[in-house]
């Protein structure tokens, strides 16, 4: 991987700021022409320093109003176990996050329902229906300060 200067930490933040700004654009924005700009944009795609571009959902426009944050606790530590609940926790539509934590909780799950009686189901008959969840802590989103 190539060395990481200043222009190049002006790219990516400009970047995740609008992954749709036009090179032209961003090119401006660094005090670049637009060929030097494409290139250097380019070179961290291919050294995985930038490793995609995605929209980013407003849930609540949806209809998904309730965020909450559930700590899982595994109690199992059997290899295939494990392996099938984070392949289910993976395909759940409300989960829109999921990190594998060293510690307890297992792992921090961020979901994002309708309402507390979508998120009720969902935990009661969905998620700890799975043979390896022990425990389910579950946290409201009150305030997103950071995203």
């Amino acid at each position: 991987m190539s060395n990481i200067d200043a222009l190049d930490r002006a790219i990516i933040e400009h970047l995740q700021a609008d992954g749709r700004i036009s090179n032209l654009d961003l090119a401006k924005r660094v005090g670049l022409t637009a060929a030097p700009c494409l290139r250097r944009v380019r070179r961290l795609e291919a050294d995985g320093v930038i490793a995609g571009y995605r929209a980013v959902i407003d849930h609540e426009k949806l209809g998904r109003r309730l965020e909450v944050t559930a700590a899982v606790e595994v109690r199992s530590t059997d290899t295939q176990t494990i392996a099938e609940f984070e392949r289910a926790v993976v395909a759940f539509d409300e989960v829109v996050e999921a990190r594998k934590v060293f510690g307890n909780p297992d792992y921090f799950l961020r979901i994002v329902v309708r309402d507390v009686d979508e998120y009720e189901e969902f935990q009661m008959h969905r998620l700890t229906a799975l043979p390896a969840v022990y425990r389910v802590d579950s946290h409201q989103t009150m305030k997103v300060l950071k995203n």
